[in-house]
């Protein structure tokens, strides 16, 4: 059956795929997969090599190659949904690859339902590198992960070898100092930096907006800030900063 799943998997375009039994998946922040899929026995994780897009300096490029990836991933995971239903009378249900997540004050709009990173640990497809992203064997950290939790009953695949160097690069190319600390990332650090004009930039915007008089409201919404939470506001996470991954030497020799 992991065979039958393999090869649909590939055929579809993405660049590997592993199997995690659920009793394998630890994820500290997230909720149990039982709150999910109360039947769930494994989730079928794939991965998808993360174009050069994000190797430019223009981050409308940068940002607009990872919204290709995410659509082409979003389409394989519903199809790889569709064909356990079909094929192996399977209960399935995709996990969400950003958007939608709770956003409250409890989360911060950062703690998935089904954490894919740990996922893609626990189903054999790499381990945690210093900068907290999953540095997969050959596609090293430009990879992006997508899932299907299911209740086939199937068996994790064998564990990733750590690829990890620890050469401090991504430490050192942080422009928010996010990753100073060891085996943590500093959340608001990084999103300041990384997504400057999502709900914390929203948040700051409209306080100052509402607090202001006719005149500088006017000056505000012609500003080109304004016109970034704008189109951050319809197109979901806009990024600013993919250091981590670029600096990545993994899988880029």
């Amino acid at each position: 059956m992991k065979e039958a799943i393999r090869e649909f998997v590939l055929g579809l375009g993405a660049d590997d795929v592993g199997f995690a039994a659920v009793k394998d998946y630890i994820s500290p922040l997230s909720p149990p997969i039982s709150t999910v899929m109360p039947k769930a026995k494994a989730l079928i994780i794939t991965a998808f090599q993360e174009i050069d897009n994000c190797e430019s300096e223009n981050m409308q490029i940068a940002c607009g190659g990872r919204l290709d990836l995410l659509e082409f991933a979003r389409s394989s995971n519903y199809k790889l949904a569709r064909f356990l239903q079909k094929n192996f009378r399977a209960k399935a249900v995709s996990i969400p690859l950003s958007y939608p997540l709770e956003m409250s004050m409890r989360t911060k709009g950062a703690i998935a339902d089904v954490s894919l990173r740990h996922a893609a640990v626990a189903a054999g497809l790499g381990q945690f590198g210093l900068h907290n992203l999953v540095v997969h064997p050959h596609l090293g950290s430009h990879v992006i992960f997508a899932g299907v939790i299911t209740d086939l009953d199937l068996s994790s695949d064998q564990a990733a070898e750590n690829k990890c160097t620890e050469c401090n690069l991504c430490v050192e190319s942080c422009p928010g100092s996010a990753l100073s600390d060891s085996g943590k990332t500093h959340l608001m650090k990084c999103i300041q930096h990384s997504q400057p004009y999502g709900i914390g930039g929203t948040i700051r915007f409209w306080m100052k907006f509402i607090d202001s008089q006719p005149d500088e409201q006017k000056k505000m919404v012609t500003d080109e800030h304004f016109w970034r939470l704008y189109q951050a506001g319809f197109i979901g996470f806009q990024y600013f900063c993919f250091n981590c991954i670029k600096s990545c030497p993994i899988g880029r020799e």
